[in-house]
């Protein structure tokens, strides 16, 4: 009975959590007014801004690597952009987790040419998508934005002189989750489960959690040097230090919380206490993030307490 209603806790919150995305998606830019702004981390290292999440390109002789896809209406503006620092052949692509603003472009590059490579999880989840936050079913993915090679393993990509490793991130941000690391120009690429704007969310509703997304910074830590680039799907890139910091505030929120929840305070009770305040002000999207941070942690810690 007590797994059960932990179980059920989780799935509100889960609920609540894509309803607040939901919403967010329904703001989208008018992508035509998008531009894509490229910048320049190496001799044959790029990333490209426009519309979600951060990608990461890597060129040279044996063609080009892309991290992540963005939205599908961008992706002519994304290949002008490579053009403009490659004219090989687009023949990688590489998944960091499900969310659309990161693979909402795999169609449209398969269709050029490149090969997907994403976590099995993700290909799953993207054949059979979760339910909207409205309970209506969630869209399959077209047959050619799924990934071709899946893997739950390490995997490396040799290509341009570069051993591209891709390492699997379980049950963090997502279920589906990869840290691509390219070892020698000393740079993380790490989608969503770590940001520099905003406070530490998961998916629930795709298999994220708490636990994992812990363990995912722990092994960002481990494999950052202290002139390691770590690329984030969203906010500027950042150093090692940058991640520490973030585990730290988020084991010493979930903490809180947890003394909150020991006291049986409900979740109302729990969003009045502000317990962010203190950080507020430090965090860029505090405003937008702070509540919803709140939320996830109490669904967590709750359904942790259940289940004990």
């Amino acid at each position: 009975m007590t797994i059960r209603i932990a179980r059920k806790t989780l799935f509100l919150a889960a609920a609540l959590l894509a309803a607040t995305a939901a919403q967010a998606q329904q703001q989208r830019p008018d992508f035509s007014k998008v531009e894509i702004k490229t910048t320049k981390l190496a001799d044959n290292f790029y990333t490209l801004e426009g519309q979600g999440g951060t990608i990461s390109v890597l060129t040279g002789p044996d063609g080009v690597l892309l991290v992540d896809s963005q939205f599908a209406p961008l992706t002519e503006k994304l290949v002008a952009a490579i053009r403009q620092v490659s004219d090989k052949p687009i023949r990688f692509l590489v998944n960091t987790h499900v969310h659309g603003d990161h693979v909402g472009g795999n169609e449209n590059f398969a269709k050029l040419g490149a090969v997907i490579f994403a976590r099995q999880q993700l290909r799953e989840r993207l054949e059979h998508p979760a339910p909207a936050a409205d309970g209506a079913p969630g869209k399959p993915a077209a047959p050619d934005a799924l990934p071709v090679v899946t893997y739950d393993d390490p995997v490396t990509i040799h290509l341009d002189g570069e051993n591209v490793r891709l390492l699997p991130i379980r049950n963090a941000h997502t279920d589906g989750d990869t840290l691509v690391s390219f070892p020698q120009h000393d740079i993380l690429a790490v989608g969503d489960y770590f940001r520099s704007v905003g406070y530490p969310i998961v998916d629930l509703n795709n298999g994220g959690s708490l636990n994992g997304l812990l363990e995912a910074l722990r092994v960002t830590i481990e494999r950052a040097g202290p002139d390691t680039k770590i690329i984030l799907g969203h906010g500027p890139i950042v150093g090692r230090d940058a991640v520490i910091a973030q585990r730290d505030l988020l084991i010493a929120y979930r903490d809180k919380v947890a003394v909150l929840v020991g006291q049986n305070k409900t979740l109302e009770e729990v969003i009045a206490a502000k317990i962010t305040a203190p950080t507020d002000a430090q965090i860029p999207l505090s405003e937008q993030s702070a509540e919803r941070f709140v939320k996830w942690l109490y669904a967590e810690v709750k359904a942790a307490k259940l289940k004990s």
